[in-house]
């Protein structure tokens, strides 16, 4: 007999200490996916695939570094992803959004099938409108509307419709996807806290500060943040700093110890590690990688 703990521990996927560029599919997954390549009109929104899946034992899929946004939302049964450094839950009726730049997993669990759609973006500096500030992590979303939009480009293309068909749908797609990085229901004062924050990330910013400039108790302030982005202020803050940061490093030549300062470290290593933690790399591991091409980026994970 197994006990309780063996029987939770057997739910579990598995984790690995050291995730590597991976793609398992898996005999019993059922996949519909149309990609750039054959769609072309994709590109008028930087849009490099859409899918929708159908997921069991053993789907994995392990992106070391993504090229772009990529959303994701649950239509049933749950999966596990890695986000913000941490493994979280998706079940049915949620969505995720990863940035670009990070170390991205997601895998199904034992014993549960994984439905789920996903849009997959390329280019950060053409997605500034999806990616904001406010943009959430993961929050409630009911993803059946886009899944059936995914399918309905996806036989549009596989009959080789009008390519004005195909385009509405991607409109709708886009649409779905904007809904949910830009939700109308985020509060006003929320949501020009984090446009101060995200324009003096090198100032020090503590939970008391974001109160004061939010004008909601600290109480408050955390129940907006986790109902509306799905973190808590603190690792928004800590988020919005290791997206400039990884934008640094891609862009100029600045010292690491520099980009630490620029987004409120004073101590580098400090920096290293949290950067590490939140986007699977040591920063002058990410920046050489960046500058690497795709197939030799896929032999140095972090």
């Amino acid at each position: 007999m197994k006990t309780a703990k063996q029987k939770a521990a057997a739910t579990q996927p598995r984790i690995r200490k050291k995730l590597v560029e991976t793609h398992v599919v898996g005999r019993r997954t059922r996949e519909s996916t149309v990609r750039a390549e054959r769609c072309p009109a994709l590109g008028l929104h930087r849009i490099a695939h859409v899918g929708v899946a159908d997921a069991a034992l053993p789907y994995e899929m392990v992106r070391t570094h993504l090229s772009g946004a990529y959303f994701l939302a649950c239509v049933g049964g749950q999966g596990r992803i890695l986000l913000d450094g941490r493994w979280q839950i998706c079940r049915e009726g949620m969505a995720c959004l990863a940035p670009p730049h990070v170390l991205h997993a997601f895998h199904t669990v034992a014993r549960s099938r994984w439905e789920f759609c996903w849009v997959r973006y390329e280019h950060l500096t053409e997605q500034q409108p999806i990616i904001s500030s406010t943009a959430p992590v993961m929050a409630r979303f009911d993803g059946r509307s886009l899944q059936s939009a995914i399918m309905g480009l996806y036989y549009e293309v596989e009959s080789a419709a009008a390519p004005s068909f195909i385009h509405q749908w991607i409109e709708l797609i886009q649409s779905y996807v904007a809904r949910f990085a830009q939700p109308w229901h985020v509060e006003d004062r929320l949501s020009r806290v984090w446009e101060t924050v995200a324009d003096h990330l090198g100032e020090s910013w503590t939970l008391d500060r974001l109160s004061r400039e939010s004008h909601f108790s600290g109480e408050h302030l955390r129940r907006l943040c986790r109902r509306q982005l799905g973190r808590s202020p603190m690792q928004h803050v800590t988020y919005l700093r290791m997206q400039r940061a990884a934008s640094l490093l891609t862009a100029t030549p600045d010292k690491i110890e520099a980009i630490a300062s620029a987004v409120g470290y004073e101590n580098p290593f400090v920096f290293s590690n949290t950067f590490k933690k939140w986007i699977g790399w040591r920063p002058s591991n990410y920046r050489l990688n960046k500058h690497q091409p795709e197939t030799l980026r896929r032999e140095r994970p972090a």
